[in-house]
């Protein structure tokens, strides 16, 4: 990954404390808002219509049921008839209300972001190259959806930017809260990986000169808008298979119903079945008995959920401000094997810190910290900041203001130099002139001869020590005029592994997920953060050629890979990925390549996406368990009710003693549909991730879900049937 520009302090880039994530949420945390349930009701009435429910083939069956027994019910009514008619109407519309429900969560957020998605005026500028004096080009003002790929367009202080695009000159403050929540504004730049503005937003301060890269109609907030409302979400492969099984069983089911009534007839069921009551013996209502018993053993509740399951996954990544391009890649998450991690910014902070100073031979510490401190002053570089900060903690020096301090010349640190330090001059009085450097060992090594002294070899063995310990040495050096230099110490560096990590791993391990750093560090640095932050391997010295060939090798093992990053020079990578997440401060060929967008830009969220993506697949893993485990009840309710009479050794399944085949059957309906209701909280929250093992987690879903959709219709059927009892006509 290509590293960029630190952004300022309490930017949206810097920090992410206001998302879900940074304030500790766990996967699945949250409850439905019963409101929801209300808000998403007319949807759910809407969604009846068959052009809208062929998509989801059990619940279309139980449509055509329910329409079939309304035509029985008006035929030839009864309490038995009519109330099995509703509940199963009340059926398909629950269904759809979980769809409904997920879907609305989305819809809220796609009002958010059409507020940034206005029709503005920008400014074009015609003929402008970069550097070309102002004559050499005009300006002017056209529609914002009039503008083409390729466009340059300029945007001042308070102006929307007009499109997604590339910085090509100059820097400013941007507001990108209207698509990442963000209150705190971001710096975008041009000739670097933070140069990348989305169409909406607003600059803040400076202007910037942007070329256009998104085509008419297909900006970044049309396709947010369209995927967190659902509109272009295809079923994933796991998806399409599951609905394909449960069609299946649809099927079967279906032709096993069908044959019941010849066979009843043949047998003269209806009189045997229930000879003093009229609700099986007249033929019409053995038709909706029929499609009662068809619904309560097709798997209607996984069938009712599944979308919802699917839809609420992407939605757990959108409140978490990821953009996922599909449900494919979220799915993919689910199912990674090996992570690549950048080192930088995701196992570390980002920047190296002061963490001690060693003093030579002769030199005390104090003497060293307060030497690399005024020395540091001029150095705005994280590194030099730190190094402040270490002798102000350490040895309680206080910071002090470069310009209070008398007759001083500060040097700023500058990438030619590799050093930075101050020059302070002999006043009035005071004794000779003294020079400070603080910078790279070879570099103050060089200044430290060229002023007439000789490092010592104990300078060189901390120096070694040091690096071999993958840390960065910094050598302090004074000339005192008079005198030959001399090196007083050397500061020690080293990449600050963030908090957690390393037991962040050890659940990646626990679950089969490979972990690999990449860092363009020597691999001796590289070894020893891998140790230190407790990943599987590293990638050393890496190149956009070594991240692809890696990753392709880990593929080519069966192996499904996830990547961040934020550089065109990543974009092959996150092309190659089956999960690539790049980053939104990142350039549009990151962005474009990538099947997901951190909108918050912090790589270490890519561990939370694979734990989303299984919990996604755990989810449904769990709710088919408990559908395929629910119908076994069902079972033991319908089947004695309907057949104990031609078959009396069936009342011996009868174990929950129902008051009479009416009852049992109405009662095995009424729960089918209130289930899916109790159960939709759980498909949009998701069922609570814990790292594990294939072989825990599937002990834990026969436990759980297997064991529990066995007992819990057994109750929910029994508490149905005594309410029933007081119901008139039943």
């Amino acid at each position: 990954m290509t590293t960029s520009t630190p952004a300022p302090h309490g930017t949206a880039d810097a920090a992410t404390a206001g998302t879900p994530a940074a304030r500790g949420n766990p996967i699945g945390g949250g409850l439905l808002d019963p409101q929801q349930l209300i808000r998403s009701l007319p949807e759910a009435v809407r969604k009846l219509d068959p052009r809208t429910l062929w998509r989801n083939p059990v619940m279309l069956i139980v449509e055509i049921g329910a329409a079939f027994t309304t035509v029985l019910a008006v035929t030839d009514p009864s309490v038995f008839a009519l109330a099995i008619t509703a509940w199963l109407w009340l059926t398909v519309i629950f269904a759809n209300l979980a769809e409904a429900v997920a879907e609305g969560r989305g819809k809220a957020q796609a009002a958010t972001l059409r507020q940034a998605k206005k029709d503005t005026v920008a400014t074009r500028l015609v003929g402008w190259t970069p550097g070309a004096p102002a004559s050499r080009y005009r300006d002017e003002a056209v529609a914002a959806s009039a503008l083409q790929q390729g466009d340059i367009v300029l945007v001042e202080a308070g102006r929307i930017i007009p499109g997604d695009g590339d910085v090509v000159e100059g820097i400013a403050s941007v507001d990108e809260s209207a698509i990442t929540g963000e209150s705190a504004p971001v710096i975008r730049e041009s000739g670097g990986d933070r140069s990348a503005v989305t169409g909406g937003t607003r600059v803040l301060s400076d202007r910037i000169v942007v070329r256009i890269t998104q085509k008419p109609g297909e900006s970044f907030i049309d396709r947010m808008i369209a995927l967190v409302e659902g509109a272009n979400r295809q079923k994933t492969p796991n998806e399409i298979a599951l609905n394909v099984l449960l069609s299946a069983l649809t099927i079967i089911f279906l032709l096993a119903v069908v044959t019941l009534q010849p066979l009843a007839v043949y047998a003269k069921g209806y009189q045997a079945a229930a000879p003093d009551t009229d609700a099986i013996t007249d033929a019409g209502v053995s038709g909706i008995v029929l499609v009662a018993l068809l619904v309560c053993l097709i798997p209607t509740t996984i069938g009712a959920l599944l979308s919802a399951i699917g839809i609420a996954g992407m939605d757990r990544l959108v409140q978490r401000n990821v953009l996922a391009m599909s449900g494919r890649a979220v799915e993919a998450a689910g199912d990674v094997n090996t992570l690549l991690l950048d080192k930088t910014g995701t196992i570390t902070l980002g920047n190296r810190q002061a963490a001690e100073f060693l003093p030579v031979e002769g030199v005390d510490a104090t003497t060293v910290a307060d030497a690399a401190q005024l020395s540091s002053l001029a150095d705005e570089t994280p590194e030099g900041r730190s190094v402040v900060v270490l002798a102000k903690n350490q040895f309680g020096l206080r910071e002090r203001e470069p310009g209070l301090i008398p007759h001083a010349t500060f040097v700023p640190f500058t990438a030619q130099t590799r050093m930075s330090g101050v020059d302070l001059h002999a006043g009035p009085g005071e004794g000779p002139a003294r020079r400070i450097r603080k910078g790279a060992a070879a570099a103050v090594m060089k200044w430290v001869r060229d002023n007439g002294g000789h490092p010592t070899a104990h300078v060189g063995e901390i120096v070694d020590a040091i690096s071999a310990s993958g840390g960065t040495p910094l050598v302090v050096a004074e000339h005192v005029d008079g005198q030959p230099a001399r090196a007083l110490g050397v500061i020690h560096l080293k990449d600050v592994v963030k908090a957690g990590m390393r037991e962040r791993f050890d659940e990646m391990r626990r679950m089969g997920i490979r972990t690999v750093m990449i860092t363009g560090d020597n691999p001796r640095t590289a070894k020893a953060i891998a140790d230190e932050a407790g990943v599987d391997d590293f990638l050393a010295e890496a190149t956009p050629e070594d991240k692809l060939a890696l990753i392709r090798k880990e593929q080519s093992g069966g192996r499904l890979v996830a990547m961040t990053g934020d550089g065109t020079n990543d974009a092959p990578a996150l092309a190659q990925a089956d999960v690539g997440v790049a980053m939104n401060t990142g350039t549009s060929a990151a962005k474009e390549a990538g099947n997901m967008v951190d909108l918050d830009s912090d790589p270490t969220k890519l561990i939370e996406i694979v734990e989303i993506g299984k919990q996604l697949l755990i989810t449904r893993g769990a709710l088919t368990t408990f559908s395929v485990a629910n119908d076994v009840a069902k079972y033991f309710a319908i089947i004695p009710a309907m057949f104990a009479g031609i078959y009396p050794s069936l009342d011996t399944l009868n174990v929950m003693r129902l008051a009479s085949p009416e009852s049992a059957i109405l009662s095995a309906v009424v729960f089918n549909a209130l289930v899916i209701v109790a159960l939709i909280p759980l498909a949009l929250r998701g069922v609570r991730y814990r790292p594990a093992s294939a072989s825990q987690l599937l002990s834990r879903n026969l436990l759980v879900y297997g064991l529990g959709g066995i007992l819990v219709p057994f109750v929910g059927i029994k508490l149905v049937d005594l309410l029933l009892q007081f119901v008139p006509g039943i």
